[in-house]
């Protein structure tokens, strides 16, 4: 950890344990638990979360891409990972780190094969996805036959799972459309392992498929954001403990006089006297420039205190006219999920980019 840095994300442990352990409590006792860890555990910590996930009885990891999935096998994680989107290029790292393989298309299909013939690899785990309406990664159910033929004629592949991903499970509205990707995954499914005489693991929830589809749990859920503190309602998300407090402090308070400016291209021009504090994150760090101009604000002593001007790259000025503070003074960028939902919601975005966005300069502290 930089510990020069006073802008802090401090990650609560044992949030991560109970809100895995509520997950674990509503899928059967026969149902894996896939934990998504990618992109920084959802901009928290990777290795950290990864080994509460595996200390836990996690069944498995999921990563985005193979740089990720290396850096949890350097840091010790013993426990299986999927690479969710793994590109052609960088295929031969699999292997020396037992990474598994989202195989999503021919093209990359038939390159691992070439690659696991050069290395003389054999009964190498694989994933295969199948794409039933999200449209983005994923054989269609036409190659169904083809991927078949490739996989029995190919026995240094061994299919661990198939899965799919679900477009809208957390939109009740669409229930209709979540049903049609679960009975068409299951036709999928069917096919494969009565033709292959195989059992993989089968797998499409997603944290919303978790919560409100228990016909699409399958063999193994996979569980991202709801690790993290946030289910798909606000009722939902009362179940679960927040996991992320951003927090800095007070640089340096200035009085502002009736006519001065405030930040970049006098974005702000004060009509009173007001004091103004400085705090040391910006842009840079995912503070989103959409904030700017009082439409955000941070907590100062309980008190909310609006942005003045545009967001800086690395530091946003509020006004803390009628807070009692100093200079030095604790300030909180968010502290529950309320918090963050608050900062989307005024951003234009969602809860996944205000958390997934912390630049990695701000230092972690798990406690």
């Amino acid at each position: 950890m930089n510990k020069t840095h006073v802008t802090v994300l401090e990650i609560d442990s044992n949030a991560i344990i109970h809100n895995f352990r509520y997950f674990k409590s509503i899928i059967k006792p026969t149902t894996k638990f896939l934990g998504v860890v990618k992109a920084f555990s959802y901009g928290n910590e990777s290795v950290a979360i990864s080994k509460i996930l595996e200390q836990e009885g996690a069944d498995y990891l999921a990563v985005a891409f193979i740089d990720e999935g290396i850096a949890l096998r350097e840091a010790g994680i013993k426990l299986p990972i999927l690479v969710l989107h793994p590109q052609t290029e960088t295929l031969h790292h699999l292997i020396p780190y037992q990474l598994e393989p989202n195989l999503y298309s021919f093209r990359v299909l038939n390159e691992f094969i070439n690659i696991l013939n050069k290395e003389a690899v054999d009964s190498y785990p694989i994933h295969i996805k199948f794409n039933t309406g999200l449209n983005r990664l994923g054989f269609s159910a036409t190659d169904v036959d083809s991927v078949i033929a490739i996989l029995k004629n190919n026995p240094i592949l061994r299919l661990t799972s198939l899965f799919s991903h679900l477009v809208a499970s957390e939109d009740l509205n669409e229930r209709d459309f979540t049903l049609f990707q679960i009975n068409s995954f299951k036709k999928i499914a069917t096919q494969i392992t009565e033709q292959l005489n195989s059992k993989p693991i089968l797998h499409l929830s997603n944290t919303s498929g978790t919560i409100n589809f228990p016909e699409a749990h399958l063999d193994m859920v996979r569980v991202g954001i709801g690790l993290y503190g946030f289910g798909n309602d606000a009722a939902e998300t009362s179940k679960l403990k927040n996991v992320g407090v951003l927090k800095s402090r007070i640089s340096q308070i200035h009085t502002i006089n009736p006519g001065e400016s405030v930040g970049y291209n006098r974005a702000f021009i004060s009509s009173e006297t007001l004091k103004s504090a400085t705090i040391p994150i910006g842009h840079a760090d995912g503070f989103h420039r959409n904030l700017g101009n009082k439409a955000g604000y941070v907590t100062i002593n309980k008190q909310k205190a609006y942005i003045l001007g545009n967001v800086c790259m690395d530091m946003i000025m509020v006004d803390v006219t009628h807070i009692a503070c100093k200079e030095g003074d604790e300030v909180l960028v968010f502290s529950s999920q309320e918090n963050v939902e608050d900062l989307a919601a005024r951003s234009g975005t969602i809860s996944y980019e205000i958390i997934t966005g912390i630049s990695q300069r701000i230092p972690r502290v798990i406690n």
